[in-house]
């Protein structure tokens, strides 16, 4: 009989150690080692894998081949009935691939996963649900009011990988759903449901199961108290692709935002507003951020981001009080903090605003977080703004990165965001100048602006300024 070892592994970062330790060697968690019991293969693992097609008599006979002498895939993307997660997902669904779908408990993850089981139930194929933390009458339930008819819809109460990996071969469906992987339990191993190890095996098992049946899998993770999905690096680096449902509790529009995707392009975002009848596509999000916009109050600025390749607007407001304690404190609300720092220094050395001894307080319209550098131009604008008590004009939109010296310094991809701004109506953009030179002019013209749309350039962020707050 094989002799039976125990081993700790950091329940934080997943790093494995021969003895417990108070901190985590890895990433410095403290209390976070867990001892697990490292029991030998059994049979019924062996048998687990040969159903993955992974046996251990073959695995390691596997001769490399040559690159040209490997077919492509040729297997069409399926497209999951919403436009808007298809450009997320790069296309549509690859056969065969896992995904991870993480977010905040009740923004809608699994809401958004039973629309498209829907969605591909009517249009592709079988769909198995499968659902470890609600029965199938709760879930039944949701289907209702969310008009889903489910005519190929299956729906599975279980957490043993063993029955959900025997459903599938058995069902064979175009779509799994699987709600949640901290739920789902390898029977192999000792240690309990949502710990690293079971949510790494659990994952490793489904990612062989997807690869083998060509059977596209959801995998729906949960977010710890640091915003992260439980057991971060050891998922990522399985799955082909995460995305991330994000959204404040108290607006009703999320952003489903890739952070990494083997099969198209990354920092891509899907918009969709919570209804009554569940998550609803939003076609013009620059539209849907700025029907609320107050033109005539100072500290309010439209500024344009890149999220992936869409360009998006929004209003980023400030306001600017005097202090009335002996620290000054700053405020912000979907801008990295960090940053508002810096551009209130720069606006206090640089143009001569004595911001530093007010209260700063700002924020992003709609609940909507940027982290892109080309809104320091709007977000120092708007400080400006309500620090001079000055309107920034209505049909104005602000692009441009703020540098250290006060100098305006270039963003990419230019002519969509220009161009964006166009066609939702604005009259002027104000843009860099600096290192620009026939770049600048020939993006401009590929732009296809109307010809009473004005494009305006500035140097420096004084410079930017005296135009906006003439």
């Amino acid at each position: 009989m094989a002799k039976i070892r125990t081993k700790y592994i950091c329940q934080q970062c997943g790093g494995e150690h021969s003895k417990w330790m108070g901190k985590c060697p890895d990433c410095g968690a403290w209390n976070t080692l867990e001892e697990v019991v490292d029991v030998p293969q059994s049979p019924a693992q062996q048998r687990r894998q040969s159903m993955l097609g992974i046996s251990p008599s073959t695995h390691n006979t596997h001769t490399p081949i040559l690159l040209p002498q490997i077919k492509p895939l040729v297997q069409e993307r399926i497209p999951v009935g919403y436009a808007e997660m298809d450009r997320v997902l790069g296309g549509g669904l690859v056969p065969g691939s896992l995904i991870l779908v993480g977010g905040e408990p009740g923004i809608g993850k699994s809401t958004l996963l039973l629309q498209v089981s829907g969605e591909i139930a009517k249009n592709v194929g079988p769909v198995l649900y499968i659902s470890g933390e609600e029965s199938m009458e709760q879930i039944k339930m949701r289907a209702e009011r969310l008009d889903i008819t489910g005519e190929q819809l299956y729906l599975l109460a279980a957490v043993e990988l063993d029955v959900i990996i025997e459903a599938v071969n058995r069902l064979k469906p175009a779509l799994v759903i699987v709600d949640s992987i901290q739920t789902v339990l390898a029977g192999h191993l000792t240690a309990a449901p949502g710990s690293i190890s079971q949510v790494r095996e659990c994952t490793v098992q489904l990612m062989q199961l997807a690869k083998t049946t060509q059977v596209p899998i959801f995998v729906i993770g949960h977010v710890t108290k640091e915003g992260t999905v439980a057991g971060p690096k050891v998922l990522e680096h399985i799955v082909d692709a995460v995305l991330y449902l994000e959204g404040e509790r108290y607006h009703s529009y999320r952003l489903l935002r890739g952070v990494k995707n083997r099969f198209g392009a990354t920092h891509e975002i899907g918009v969709f507003e919570m209804q009554g009848e569940g998550l609803v596509e939003v076609t013009n999000p620059s539209a849907v951020f700025l029907s609320d916009r107050a033109v005539n109050a100072s500290g309010s600025a439209v500024v344009v981001s890149m999220e992936g390749t869409r360009p998006l607007l929004v209003e980023v407001q400030a306001l600017v009080t005097p202090s009335n304690f002996g620290n000054p404190r700053s405020t912000t609300n979907g801008i990295d903090h960090n940053r508002l720092v810096m551009l209130m220094a720069v606006l206090t050395k640089r143009v001569g605003l004595a911001v530093g001894g007010h209260d700063v307080y700002a924020n992003v319209v709609g609940g909507f977080t940027i982290e892109e550098p080309s809104i320091d131009l709007g977000v120092a604008a708007a400080i400006a703004s309500s620090y001079r008590e000055k309107l920034i004009p209505a049909d104005m939109v602000l692009i441009g990165e703020v540098g250290l010296s006060g100098e305006l310094r270039a963003v990419s991809r230019l002519s969509l965001r220009v161009r964006e701004a166009a066609k939702l109506g604005f009259k002027r953009c104000l843009i860099p100048s600096a290192g620009q030179g026939n770049r600048l002019r020939n993006e401009i013209n590929d732009a296809n602006l109307p010809s009473d749309f004005k494009v305006v350039t500035a140097s420096s962020l004084a410079v930017a300024l005296e135009i906006a707050l003439h």
